[in-house]
């Protein structure tokens, strides 16, 4: 031994007993110290509880709390109660009476032991007590089934006595292998950090009756070789085997742990940062010394061995201060160990500017270590101020500790890849945590900030005052602004507002999220040039509390392990916006039959202006987007539709509280979005035609593609109807779209597989529609004789290309273009002479006593970007490589030398083929009549000269 009293056992010098015995009382001794620190801390009820507890494992008595049955194992090594805990147990039951055991019965409970914060700096009111049962390797399955059972019922009389004790059985031989069966603590994250836990057991445990740990009596310098001294200890009776017990040494943790531990923590340390950050930043520590982890229980041990025996610096909490402010001070890192400091002391929750100055050691070393920070009243009465900490405080104090958790997390990320330690789990759980970071931390455009994750307990304020003002830095530009407190439109120019934003239901979402405004919350409101109205504010935020309930249930991981989708959709139309305002300035009031919120009254006004869009994910995410302009309801739509998974509809909520036609407006949209959800999810590619004001609007339906055409006149409509189609493509006519054209009637009426032709006659012309088997429009007016010569010519073409498709088909296809059906329609007018109903017509017949001429044409390849056409009448060639311009002229007067009649009518064009332009391609028949109707133009063109 040296002056310092330190003791160095050595195995080769040969151990002393008295030794041995010496530093025993050592480690009882600061035992005995921690026990009177937690017994202080502690209630005369609890205090009962830590007092009995050694009795009740130690004797079945049926009149004691915990009793199960006479064979419950019983009996706790080298233990005999004393005066004290008789004195209590006979408080409890009188007629109680301790026999000693009489012979040497078997002693099967062979250590108890005090888990947790009793004890330390950071014991509080509501500390658990988590005891760990050390018992004997050889009980049976039901006599285990018994010590559990007994330990529920202790826990329940604990709880009576104002105590709440988790008991948790370890044998010790399994434990050492790292077999175990249940959580070790309540704050316990599974069986992954077995080397962590044992750190934190013999640096922190308080030993409470039975056998003491073997580990005690390992000088550090012998912890890689453990096994061999402690089987010396034993094997040479240096100790007695029934004195101690063996959990394991501590010579090496494998880097796996403080990847388990660390995620552990992280995603703690999500909800409750504080809580979280002295183990982060201990695991850290670890992590950067490995392969050579000095441990902090082998320093506590050290110091033991040293005589180092201040109560205050191996208190289990300053103990890891010191560690960690150790290591970032020789990474000259102070803001971090600043937010070290601010953890601690909040843990400790000890305020030092409380008015009653109590001497209790806590407070005392508390006092010492601020003082030795240099700390002062105000930072004290800051962060003694927490309970009432609002945005201000908060938002600064989530930088810190967002920062602390990212930069945790990066760590570990890196200190797995180069360890290369990660197994499948621990990669699975990494990138959950990932998730979960991103998804309560990360900033990113249109996503509502969570500022509070556990840093204060309610950022609620009485009075706020909203603000619409001008945007000085963007002319013509306004902004709201949100003022603590109820401020005139003379006074909120003076304050500096908590937040700002563009848009006021960003700022409400915001409000809402945060618990800055909850339903006790008085507002005040300047609108500004705004139409808010304090019952649309009302409103509003009540919208808000529907959709975003509060608190958010937990997510899940396996939400986590895919992609986010939308669970809870709030549509809010024209916030602050009174789409008749012109109207009522001027003191007009609308009576109208034109009643459609997209196309209001005569001057078919568009009253959806503005779209605020609230998403709370199925990542807890809450995200904010506002649509504007023209094309709002169409933008939003498009992107709403493009959130949404092909196997799930979030919860969507329409809302409108604007000065005029609110629940019209909002029923109106409604409808609108559930008919493009129901045809996105029924079929692919189906095609949406709304019109807003004089315009029209096609949605175009592909899951996650969905995109929207707008067409400013109804030519662009046609045009945009008429273009071909590589398959079918339904499209659904919205009630109020084309309401007076014949589009209305004829564009629902598409089927696959068939042309349908439909007519209109009106006035010596006729106006001709086909929907080809895609569901492409073909518009045509031609000069009207009768339904026959309309007809017929179209009825004979449509056939020879069907019959053609058909003959190229393969004929192992299964459904071949050629069983295209061709149906015929007749739009008839009401009264007032427009089409107003459809009656299907029989397809014409080819009269055999009406020969028709016979106009085949070929289309094919010619000069680079050009096409060249063949002309057949009655099976005779016509060329543009013999004719070339004149080729229609002459055609033209080969038809009419041809005909008997001296009446001039239409030529008409009975075949096509464009194989030679497109290939074997299976064309739609849209394509054919377009070139049909442009040859047949150059024909009649022709016709007309002669």
């Amino acid at each position: 031994m040296t002056r310092t009293h330190e003791i160095r056992p050595d195995l080769d010098e040969g151990i002393d007993r008295k030794v041995l015995a010496q530093l025993r009382a050592r480690f009882m001794a600061l035992n005995e110290g921690r026990m009177a620190r937690a017994i202080e801390g502690l209630t005369p009820r609890q205090q009962s509880v830590l007092t009995l507890l050694p009795l009740f494992f130690h004797v079945n008595h049926p009149l004691l709390p915990g009793y199960v049955s006479g064979s419950t194992p019983a009996g706790l090594s080298n233990f005999e109660p004393d005066t004290q805990a008789l004195t209590e147990a006979q408080r409890l039951t009188r007629s109680f009476s301790y026999k000693p055991r009489h012979g040497n019965p078997p002693r099967p409970i062979h250590g108890l032991f005090l888990m947790g914060s009793l004890g330390t700096l950071a014991q509080a009111d509501q500390s658990d007590m988590d005891v760990w049962v050390c018992h004997a390797a050889d009980l049976s399955e039901n006599e285990l089934a018994e010590l559990r059972k007994k330990c529920q019922l202790l826990e329940a009389w604990a709880l009576t006595m104002g105590a709440e004790a988790h008991f948790f059985l370890i044998e010790p031989t399994r434990f050492v292998l790292g077999e175990r069966d249940t959580q070790l603590s309540s704050e316990d994250c599974g069986t992954t950090q077995h080397y962590l836990l044992l750190d934190e057991f013999y640096r922190t445990a308080i030993w409470l009756a039975g056998r003491t740990p073997i580990w005690w009596l390992v000088p550090v310098y012998e912890e890689p070789r453990y096994a061999e001294f402690t089987h010396t200890l034993i094997s040479k009776r240096f100790i007695r085997a029934d004195e101690t017990l063996d959990l394991g040494h501590l010579a090496r943790i494998p880097p796996g742990e403080f990847i388990g531990a660390g995620l552990w923590q992280l995603f703690k340390g999500i909800e409750s940062p504080y809580k979280s950050v002295l183990k982060l930043l201990l695991i850290e520590v670890y992590a950067s010394e490995h392969p050579n982890v000095q441990c902090l229980s082998l320093r506590f041990k050290r110091a033991v061995f040293a005589n180092q025996m201040d109560l205050d610096e191996l208190d289990p909490y300053i103990v890891v201060y010191r560690r960690i402010e150790e290591y970032l001070k020789a990474r000259n890192e102070p803001e971090r160990l600043e937010l070290v400091r601010r953890a601690l002391y909040l843990k400790v929750n000890c305020k030092l500017t409380a008015g009653q100055r109590s001497t209790s050691w806590q407070r005392l070393l508390l006092e010492r270590l601020a003082h030795e920070w240099d700390w002062d009243q105000r930072q004290l009465a800051l962060l003694d101020s927490r309970s009432q900490w609002k945005v201000r405080q908060v938002a600064s104090e989530r930088r810190a500790l967002v920062n602390e958790l990212n930069y945790s997390y990066r760590f570990l990320t890196q200190f797995a890849r180069t360890e290369q330690t990660v197994s499948l789990i621990n990669k699975r759980d990494i990138n959950v945590l990932g998730r979960r970071l991103y998804a309560a931390f990360e900033r990113k455009a249109g996503k509502v900030e969570f500022i509070n994750p556990g840093i204060a307990p309610d950022l609620a304020e009485d009075t706020l005052t909203l603000v619409q003002s001008p945007n000085r830095k963007e002319p013509g530009q306004h902004h709201w602004g949100l003022y603590n407190g109820n401020l005139t439109a003379l006074e909120w120019e003076h304050f500096a507002p908590i937040k700002r934003s563009r848009d006021l239901l960003e700022m409400l979402t915001w409000c809402h999220r945060n618990g800055v405004i909850d339903s006790s919350t008085r507002l005040a409101l300047h609108p500004g040039t705004s139409d808010m109205t304090e019952f649309e504010l009302f409103n509003l935020l009540g919208s808000l509390q529907q959709t975003v309930a509060l608190p958010l249930a937990s997510v899940d991981e396996e939400r986590l392990l895919r992609s986010a989708v939308p669970e809870e959709v709030l549509l809010l139309i024209n916030v602050g916006v009174d789409p008749l305002k012109h109207h009522r300035d001027l003191n007009i009031l609308m009576t109208t039959e034109r009643t459609d919120s997209l196309s209001y009254a005569g001057v078919r006004d568009n009253l959806v202006l503005t779209l605020d869009q609230v998403t709370l994910n199925s990542w807890n995410e809450v995200m904010v987007s506002r649509y504007d302009g023209p094309h709002a309801l169409l933008d939003c739509l498009r992107d709403y539709l493009n959130q949404l998974p092909p196997d799930h509809l979030p919860r969507l909520r329409v809302r409108c509280f604007c000065h005029n036609r609110a629940q019209f407006i909002a029923q109106r949209v409604e409808e609108i979005f559930d008919t493009a959800q129901h045809l996105l999810l029924g079929q692919s590619n189906h095609r949406y035609l709304l019109q807003v004001q004089q315009h029209y609007h096609v949605m175009e339906l592909m899951p996650g593609q969905a995109t929207h055409v707008s067409l400013a006149t109804q030519e662009a409509l046609i045009a945009y109807l008429s273009e071909e189609l590589a398959s079918y493509s339904p499209l659904h006519l919205d009630a109020m779209a084309l309401e007076e054209h014949d589009l209305a009637l004829l564009l629902p009426m598409g089927m696959p597989d068939c042309v349908q032709v439909f007519y209109r006659v009106s006035e010596g012309s006729a106006e001709l529609y086909v929907l080809d088997e895609f569901n492409a429009l073909w518009q045509q007016r031609l000069p009207f004789h009768d339904e026959q010569s309309l007809l017929a010519p179209l009825q004979r073409f449509l056939q020879s290309i069907i019959y053609r498709r058909d003959a190229l088909s393969p004929l192992d296809q299964q459904e071949p273009l050629g069983a295209v059906q061709v149906m015929y329609y007749q739009l008839l007018p009401s009264g007032s002479g427009r089409a107003r109903s459809i009656e299907p017509r029989p397809a014409p017949v080819n009269l055999a006593n009406k020969p028709f001429y016979d106009v085949q044409a070929i289309i094919g390849k010619a000069a680079p970007g050009q096409v060249g056409i063949t002309l057949y009448c009655n099976q005779r060639e016509f060329s543009e490589l013999e004719f070339g311009d004149q080729l229609f002229a002459v055609v033209a007067q080969q038809i009419v030398g041809q005909r008997q009649e001296t009446e001039r009518y239409r030529c008409y064009i009975t075949d096509l083929d464009l194989s030679g332009l497109l290939g074997d391609v299976q064309s739609p028949s849209n394509l054919y009549l377009r070139y049909k109707a442009e040859l047949e133009l150059s024909l009649n063109e022709a016709l007309s000269q002669i």
